[in-house]
């Protein structure tokens, strides 16, 4: 029987991470979210990504 559900991609995520967070710094992820159009997941992927950028100099 061929499996259900969506076919695996190139990319997967598959690790989850879980953060807490004050009520006024989620106010401000979900509202640039909303102007750039993007999950909270993708946003993160990013401040991650510009915070490590040049780390081997610090």
């Amino acid at each position: 029987m061929a499996k259900t559900g969506r076919p695996k991609g190139t990319n997967n995520k598959e690790v989850t991470c879980s953060l807490r967070m004050d009520v006024e710094t989620k106010k401000r992820l979900e509202a640039y979210c909303r102007k750039k159009n993007i999950l909270k997941s993708e946003a993160m992927r990013r401040a991650i990504n510009l915070l490590t950028m040049g780390a081997e100099e610090i």
